[in-house]
């Protein structure tokens, strides 16, 4: 098994355009009986006429049973070995309200790296003891509210930031519980597992200052130390990148432990998904296993207690419980050196999902609206902006006979789609309705052609708002 996300270089045609292939779509996912794509008891010409398209469109059930077993994971491979694991949801995956609240609901803390979630997660009745408030550049605004709000955790990501975060919980009178984020110099999601070029980005401090700037934390009244924290990727498959930072932090961990204590070691996230049927992730007990077992043996060789671990997963909670709908407006074959290509247009694109302009993300599509006999066709599921960069599925293969008016939908777009989205060429973010048990509703309102020209200070109202409204609003009913 690999480490990291596969290439997609490896797409095979499949026996049948119309298969949804498990593990990539949500669990809930099936055909009616006139080949329509249900996702959460609902079918997708349903949600299409109801709510208009682009549509993101999440599995809450799903969304619900990912958060308890990932916690139920880590929570059991953290007690086999004598201890204790807190689980946070990474709310850059996707934060609303409503996710809040389900993801708290099944047991889990929340992470989130700046102001803006911090205000979402409060306001959907967060226990703020149960916050950690991540960032590399976090505003003295920023760090004085978590503070204010009582935040369970903040994690501190640079020398400057210890300053900081002391003057503000002294000027509130408390004492606030911190994290040190450090580098161990793995990056997973490369195969590069033991190299140490990797501590040339933004984001945390150098290994060989942890005990240093930890004793620092340590010298403030107003600080809380709890422990190192460390980020190693995204999209990892396996435990092995994890055993091998965690190797590295315990060092630093019992360094510091001899002069205080360390309660906490938190390995971040990065867990990956399947993305297409070439992917292959691990199942998320077997990670959990391996990253407690790595720990146990650090600390047996250390002779020193295992400490409580933390966890940060998103993408794994809420990646496959999402799909996009999208209407087709064009086809048009191209030939190239495989053959023909369709490109089939959409009436989305790098607005509503950035991941393949920003990293050449791929992803698994299918009609929803029907299935077809028809042979399967190579396609490249182009977008409607300006930019020939404009991809939302890159290589996927579709029924032959896909054309406009046809819904196609896809798949696991849960994680970063809707965190990424903007307004490129004036389009309108997509509403997000959740779908449980054949029940759905808006739990984030689409974007009107209306409520851009609102935000636009040069432009007088002059009655015509309605003019320019998207047929469906997704609003909550």
């Amino acid at each position: 098994m690999a480490g990291h996300a596969a290439d997609r270089r490896t797409l095979e045609v499949p026996a049948d355009p119309n298969a949804l292939v498990e593990g990539v779509w949500p669990a809930s996912a099936t055909r009616d009986e006139v080949g329509r794509l249900v996702v959460g008891g609902v079918d997708a010409e349903t949600l299409a006429a109801r709510f208009g398209t682009p549509l993101y469109v999440l599995d809450e059930g799903e969304v619900r049973a990912r958060a308890a077993r990932t916690r139920s994971a880590f929570e059991a491979a953290a007690h086999r070995i004598g201890t204790e694991a807190t689980v946070y949801y990474a709310g850059k995956a996707f934060l609303s309200t409503a996710i809040v609240r389900w993801v708290t609901e099944s047991g889990l803390a929340v992470d989130v790296c700046s102001g803006g979630e911090l205000a979402v997660a409060l306001a959907a009745g967060a226990e703020p003891a149960r916050l950690g408030f991540h960032g590399n550049n976090k505003s003295e605004a920023e760090i004085a509210a978590a503070v204010e709000a009582g935040v369970g955790a903040l994690i501190i990501d640079s020398e400057i930031e210890i300053e900081r975060v002391a003057r503000a919980a002294a000027a509130a009178g408390r004492v606030q519980r911190v994290r040190l984020r450090v580098n161990s110099g793995v990056h997973a999601s490369t195969h590069e597992f033991l190299a140490t070029a990797h501590e040339d980005q933004k984001f945390g401090v150098t290994l060989g200052r942890a005990v240093e700037l930890g004793e620092r934390i340590r010298s403030h009244p107003s600080l809380e130390f709890l422990g190192l924290h460390c980020h190693i990727g995204s999209q990892i498959f396996d435990a092995a990148g994890f055993a091998e930072s965690a190797a590295r932090l315990l060092a630093e961990h019992a360094a510091l432990l001899a002069t205080g204590p360390v309660p906490e070691l938190n390995l971040g996230g990065g867990f990956g998904i399947a993305y297409t049927a070439a992917d292959d992730p691990a199942p998320i007990e077997r990670i959990a296993d391996g990253i407690a077992d790595a720990v146990a043996e650090g600390c047996r060789a250390l002779g020193i207690p295992v400490p409580k671990l933390a966890f940060e997963p998103g993408r794994t909670i809420v990646g496959p419980a999402g799909i996009t709908l999208y209407r087709v407006g064009t086809v048009k074959p191209v030939p190239t050196e495989e053959g023909w290509r369709h490109y089939v247009s959409v009436d989305g694109g790098m607005s509503d999902n950035a991941r393949f302009a920003l990293y050449g993300a791929d992803y698994s599509a299918r009609l929803a609206s029907r299935s077809s006999a028809e042979p399967a066709a190579l396609v490249r599921i182009a977008g409607k902006h300006c930019e020939a960069g404009d991809i939302v599925v890159d290589r996927e293969y579709l029924p032959h006979d896909v054309g406009p008016g046809d819904l196609v939908a896809v798949a696991a777009t849960g994680a970063y789609c809707w965190s990424l989205s903007s307004n490129y060429n004036h389009v309108p973010r997509p509403a997000v309705v959740a779908v449980d048990q054949g029940a759905a509703r808006v739990i984030v309102r689409g974007e009107t052609i209306a409520d851009l020209l609102a935000r636009d200070v040069g432009h007088e109202a002059s009655g015509t708002s309605d003019a320019v409204s998207t047929p469906a609003e997704g609003t909550s009913e």
